[in-house]
């Protein structure tokens, strides 16, 4: 049976709380209005604000990774002024594949961090992304890991991510890598990207699913 939270406007959670137990979980009424992941720390969401212009398109889109393929320019990352606060280190996300549904932008943004610093990421948009063969490795500075795995991740309504880089393979076989210095050109992605690893800064969505998940502390 499926873990659960849901209800945008009404969460702020790790995943050290969101993967703990089996079946739904209540959601507290007066939580700020995010799911934030993966933290071992609180983190905060600021007041509402206008999303970040994306990016004119770049060249090369999806090239690949060969010899032969030029390096894009570079690409300035605007401030996205309504993310929630991050720790870091990133997580480090792995999947047998990554699907989008209603992707609306993949642009380069600037989050803040706890220290009052800001980092520059990449950040997915999209109504819903589902992984699977999901495994979570999140960690302090310092300290063991917390391992999470599950057969599948359902991040539904309203999904922002935002990671520090993307590595994956797309359906023909080719490899690619983004960062926020390399966004794919004209905010787009496939629907589907295989062997999927993600430098996993946060999440905010309505709701997130795990399917068969499992923790364990190495």
């Amino acid at each position: 049976m499926p873990s659960r939270f849901a209800g945008r406007g009404a969460i702020v959670a790790c995943l050290v709380v969101g993967m703990t137990g089996i079946g739904a979980t209540p959601v507290p009424t007066s939580a700020p209005a995010a799911l934030c992941i993966p933290l071992l720390l609180p983190c905060s969401s600021p007041s509402p604000s206008p999303s970040p212009t994306p990016l004119l398109p770049l060249p090369n889109p999806l090239s690949g990774t060969g010899s032969d393929a030029t390096p894009p320019a570079e690409a300035p990352a605007q401030p996205d002024t309504g993310a929630p606060v991050f720790t870091q280190p990133a997580a480090q996300l792995g999947g047998s594949s990554i699907s989008f549904s209603g992707l609306q932008s993949v642009s380069a943004v600037t989050v803040p961090l706890a220290d009052g610093s800001r980092i520059p990421v990449l950040k997915l948009v999209a109504d819903d992304i589902v992984i699977d063969g999901f495994m979570l490795d999140v960690r302090k500075a310092t300290g063991p890991a917390l391992v999470s795995t599950a057969d599948r991740m359902e991040l539904r309504g309203h999904v922002e991510v935002y990671v520090d880089s993307l590595t994956a393979t797309l359906p023909g076989g080719a490899g690619i890598t983004l960062g926020a210095a390399t966004p794919p050109p004209g905010d787009e992605l496939p629907p589907t990207l295989l062997r999927v690893n993600l430098g996993l800064v946060g999440v905010t969505a309505d709701s997130i699913v795990f399917a068969a998940s499992h923790q364990a502390m190495k």
